[in-house]
């Protein structure tokens, strides 16, 4: 089976000693064969990790050079029993200048010698006194055992069998500076960024390593994969800890414990596919390649075509942040948003009310925490929002009262309108038996809803605040020019699995007592239209994923196809892998061809939205992020799904 593009990478800091050029190419082998019996395709060692990183002095004795060059050689014919991609670090002497290098290895050749661009020569650097910068290299080629191989910093290694794949190094201090050589890479095709390093420790370093390490590969749309040495370096003048990352478009995939005293590797698999999508949907990500011209280094694929065990973590919630402190911050983030861009459109239009609906949903709940939220913050009263509950033939006893209670402990204005009464008038009109409980008889209230809403915004000069979710306009759950419409929606940009907690936050942290205890209890309610008629016993029979799915699933299915371009298969194996034994394959994939079915046909819902803010990085809103043709076929993506 396919493993859909991964690149498993890895970071390792084998156990060295200072100057032993024997004994460090014995671990480094050592820590080769590790990697390739874990499937790993790119590995990626320290700099000058042949030698070590602090010899100093030592680094100018010819028998220490001819060692790293034996020692380079060996391992060299450790990797030609596979195609695993291998990045070590040592120095090489050109024309009588010593150079700080990284020789990249595949199959037993050496494919090319990186040299490092940028050499420190502050603080307790003094790398000048014995290297020399790639600028001051004279050559382009090098021959060693017996082969002639390309040297310098121009250098981009490039995937024989793809096109789309290519890979650059750059060596520590190439990352410190404020153009790395990596954005340059990046720019001319490199998806994947490597760097043998030995930056050293001090207090708060790591912290700032990490966010330098990701935020290159944010920049730079990149998986980003830097290599760390260890505590078997020289402690003459300082310690290293063997920190090592690896990081993809912004995000830490995996990161090593740091002080520990003997050999250590971390591994990722890094989303090829998705650095490529977000860099083509990007469009002014290639502005040039900075005035270089780089040489091409062809590559055998090291890619494995079978699926394997993914090494990443895929979570079941993408839209939630799993951290609680940072989910908080999101929350509180994304109501600042909502409540600023209904505050604007009330400024804008001077308008006296905001008119909204509340069901006693979460969505009808959100919209009207913003709209109160919006008010206060222009200084105008609570009561300036017209809140309407409209109980309808499938309203219940405890999605009415959450309702009522929620607008009088808010201070909101409230009027309750029973549209029982209409709705049966309706169905008199257009000759519909009320016992026929079909999807007009649903859509009746819905659009009666509307009605009253659209002519109480007219006649107090208001505006209608729409309710409706992101999931919703995914799926098309929602009544064209019901529930569908409105004047301004405010949650459009918001996923149905994170407006829970959007809810949860102003309810621990803004909300009084009272409120609070309306919010969990509207948070606790099943998920529900409320159209058809409730139990004998008063119960919610309608629940909405009974009939389409969990949310939670179709959010993961919405956040990997528009956030990542991925395909149905893509997503199914992704989801296997985040749910876990939680859904059997077959219920994930009847899921999977529901959402890719009503995410085509209701194209023509999406086409025509009210204005809402923009909140998070997937958004379907048509003139914004996303312009589908309302006629656009799914056959492709229900063919995939068929074979999978």
């Amino acid at each position: 089976m396919q493993n859909y593009g991964f690149a498993r990478v890895a970071a390792a800091s084998p156990e060295l000693r200072v100057a032993d050029c024997v004994f460090n190419a014995d671990q480094i082998i050592e820590v080769i064969k590790t990697a390739h019996a874990q499937e790993v395709e790119y590995l990626v060692l320290p700099e000058l990790c042949i030698t070590g990183y602090s010899c100093a002095d030592l680094f100018l004795q010819p028998r220490l050079l001819e060692s790293a060059k034996q020692a380079l050689l060996r391992i060299t014919a450790a990797t030609a029993e596979h195609r695993m991609i291998v990045i070590a670090g040592l120095p090489v002497s050109i024309k009588s200048r010593l150079f700080n290098c990284a020789a990249v290895l595949q199959q037993g050749r050496i494919l090319g010698i990186v040299v490092k661009t940028c050499i420190p020569g502050y603080s307790e650097f003094y790398e000048p006194r014995w290297f020399a910068g790639a600028e001051e290299l004279e050559v382009s080629e090098l021959r060693i055992g017996g082969s002639v191989v390309p040297v310098g910093n121009d250098l981009i290694f490039a995937c024989e069998r793809d096109g789309n794949l290519s890979f650059g190094v750059e060596i520590c201090e190439d990352l410190w500076v404020p153009v790395p050589p990596s954005s340059l890479l990046a720019q001319a095709g490199a998806t994947l960024l490597f760097n043998p390093s030995a930056s050293n420790e001090l207090v708060g370093k790591a912290d700032y390593r990490r966010q330098l390490v990701g935020g290159q590969s944010a920049s730079c749309v990149a998986g980003y994969v830097y290599a760390g040495c260890n505590t078997g370096e020289s402690t003459t003048d300082v310690v290293f800890g063997g920190h090592s990352l690896i990081a993809e478009n912004g995000q830490l995939l995996a990161e090593s414990e740091r002080f520990t005293h003997e050999s250590r590797m971390i591994t990722a698999d890094i989303d090829l596919p998705r650095l490529q999508y977000s860099r083509t949907v990007m469009g002014t990500f290639r502005a040039g390649k900075g005035g270089r011209n780089y040489r091409e280094i062809l590559y055998a694929t090291p890619l494995s075509s079978t699926r394997r065990e993914l090494k990443r973590n895929v979570g079941v919630n993408p839209f939630v942040p799993g951290n609680p402190l940072q989910r908080d911050e999101r929350c509180q983030e994304i109501l600042s948003i909502q409540t600023s861009g209904l505050m604007k459109r009330i400024r804008h239009i001077g308008t006296k009310q905001a008119v909204i609906g509340i069901s006693g949903g979460l969505d009808s709940t959100l919209a009207l925490l913003v709209a109160v939220r919006a008010m206060e913050l222009l200084g105008r009263p609570a009561s300036d929002v017209l809140a309407v509950t409209m109980p309808g033939f499938g309203t219940t006893s405890r999605t009415y009262d959450n309702a009522v209670g929620l607008i009088k402990a808010l201070g909101a204005s409230m009027k309750v309108v029973d549209i029982k009464a209409a709705c049966l008038q309706h169905f008199a009109d257009i000759g519909h038996d009320p016992e026929v409980h079909d999807l007009t008889y649903e859509n009746v209230q819905a659009r009666e809803r509307t009605q009253i809403l659209m002519d109480l915004a007219n006649k107090n000069g208001g505006i209608v605040i729409g309710t409706g979710d992101l999931s919703e306009l995914a799926l098309g759950w929602c009544t064209y020019n019901g529930d569908h419409m409105s004047m301004y929606s405010v949650n459009s940009g918001i996923p149905k699995t994170l407006i829970q907690y959007v809810v949860a936050w102003y309810a621990d942290h803004e909300a009084d007592e009272t409120v609070n205890k309306y919010l969990y209890s509207i948070i606790e309610t099943g998920i529900s239209p409320e159209l058809l008629p409730p139990s004998a016993t008063g119960e919610i029979v309608q629940l909405t994923e009974n009939i389409l799915g969990p949310y939670i699933v179709h959010d993961f299915f919405l956040y990997y196809m528009l956030r990542t371009g991925a395909s149905p298969g893509k997503m199914l194996y992704l989801a296997q892998h985040a749910f876990g034994g939680a859904y059997p394959k077959e219920q994930l994939t009847a899921w999977l061809k529901v959402f890719v079915t009503r995410f085509f046909t209701q194209q023509f819902k999406r086409s025509c939205l009210p204005d809402g803010p923009k909140v998070g990085t997937v958004s379907l809103s048509p003139r914004g992020d996303w312009r589908m043709p309302s006629d656009a076929s799914a056959a492709l993506w229900l063919q995939e799904i068929e074979e999978l």
